[in-house]
């Protein structure tokens, strides 16, 4: 979202979308969103578009995330911290 933002005041300056994304990664580094990101939000700013909320998506909202699971993961590093991803996986019944 700061991105975002940020990248829509750079276009309301006059800013290219290529000076956009060097400026965003001079701050942001690995962080910084992508150079197509970046253009694909300025296509839309110059189509009109001011809003720089993300649109609602459809489909199924992630479940494997709760407290409950995180517990548990969190339980059984610290009883083996050589556990793989895979293996924790299917003691948990998640993808």
């Amino acid at each position: 979202m700061e991105q975002r933002v940020n990248i829509k005041f750079c276009f309301k300056l006059g800013k290219t979308a290529t000076e956009t994304h060097e400026m965003l990664m001079k701050v942001y580094g690995v962080d910084a969103v992508s150079k197509k990101c970046v253009f694909e939000l300025f296509k839309g700013f110059r189509d009109g578009e001011e809003d720089v909320k993300d649109e609602p998506r459809s489909g199924r909202p992630p479940t494997s995330t709760t407290p409950d699971n995180i517990e548990r993961v969190r339980r059984m590093l610290a009883n083996d911290r050589r556990l793989s991803l895979r293996l924790m996986a299917e003691e948990l019944k998640i993808s």
